[in-house]
């Protein structure tokens, strides 16, 4: 018997029995002999974890753009916290930690550069739309691996493409990261609004602070404790109404008084501009692309889904780059880029 097949049946006397086992996975679009260490979702956490684009979020904004100061959250950083949130949700449960941990590490592949500013645009600009969950199913289905995709689980795929509002993925662990999203961005949101001033502590409504805590850590606690309360023995992943009221209050009170917020989204205007120029450039210099994005588009791929495609893919700094190469003066542009 190989480790892989310990491992597993390791699972099915310990998991719950609302658990997704690695045994029991729909399998990948292409087939292929199994490791003899990994079970599935362990090797799929593996290959987001060394992906290009998973790499790539740690240079890509999470909400506030170009901000002076080494502690606020990027898009690699939320995805950590996901990450850790979601895995401790997932042990207490006795759900497949692998799967939990590989949605988590991939929910957000598909984000663009400057946040949702760069998400907005883009869904205006292309033909079919964009939205960052599709996209990231788009990356690890078609745009890693020069084409071949990462060929990932139907389980990590179906976690990636539902974990927003409004949509509900297949498996527990799935739901356990939807959740955990926002427990993550909810709380650092505000961690990093009151490290800008934008916030304090106490503009948070009385009520809430009641409900969830004080303090970003008594939010988390509560928030985390009241999930694994009441998902133990249940073939779902819910939260008590009160507690899942005061998070959604809280969610809708952080949009009105941060992510609208003039002095966290002052720069959005100047995002925004500066990713319609480079799609509308690309648009007329398709030889500027990069050859397998070329290749994609004289293979039947739309033009408009192309050059999507390699703009979403850049970091903040890269479009900055590549709009100062194409658009302004060699003499005004900043060493360095």
């Amino acid at each position: 018997m190989t480790i892989r097949e310990n491992i597993e049946k390791m699972e099915q006397e310990i998991l719950s029995p609302y658990a997704t086992l690695s045994i029991h996975t729909k399998g990948r679009e292409r087939e292929e002999a199994p490791c003899d260490i990994r079970p599935v979702f362990q090797r799929d956490r593996d290959r987001i974890l060394h992906c290009k684009a998973f790499r790539r979020l740690k240079n890509k904004t999470q909400v506030f753009l170009t901000p002076k100061g080494d502690h606020y959250r990027t898009r690699m950083s939320h995805t950590l916290e996901v990450s850790q949130n979601a895995r401790t949700i997932g042990k207490a449960l006795r759900l497949n930690e692998d799967l939990v941990e590989a949605i988590a590490l991939g929910h957000d592949l598909g984000h663009t550069p400057f946040g949702h500013a760069g998400e907005h645009i883009l869904n205006s600009l292309c033909e079919d739309g964009y939205k960052h969950n599709e996209q990231g199913v788009r990356i690890v289905e078609k745009l890693e691996k020069n084409g071949r995709g990462l060929n990932l689980t139907w389980e990590v795929r179906d976690g990636i493409r539902n974990h927003q509002t409004g949509t509900m993925p297949h498996t527990l662990e799935g739901k356990i990261v939807r959740l955990s999203d926002k427990i993550a961005y909810i709380n650092h949101d505000i961690d990093d609004a009151i490290r800008a001033q934008i916030l304090v502590e106490e503009d948070i409504p009385k009520e809430l602070r009641n409900t969830l805590g004080h303090t970003t850590k008594e939010r988390l606690n509560t928030l985390i404790h009241n999930i694994i309360i009441n998902s133990i023995g249940k073939d779902d992943i819910m939260m008590s109404k009160e507690v899942e009221e005061a998070m959604f209050e809280l969610r809708k009170f952080m949009f009105a008084h941060v992510y609208k917020n003039p002095i966290a989204k002052g720069e959005e205007v100047r995002a925004r501009a500066l990713l319609e120029q480079l799609f509308y450039y690309y648009m007329e210099h398709m030889e500027l692309l990069p050859e397998r994005y070329i290749l994609m588009y004289e293979n039947g791929e739309k033009k408009d889904r192309v050059v999507c495609d390699y703009i979403s893919g850049m970091t903040d700094q890269y479009a900055i780059s590549k709009f100062q190469k194409y658009f302004m003066p060699q003499a005004w542009q900043v060493d360095g880029y």
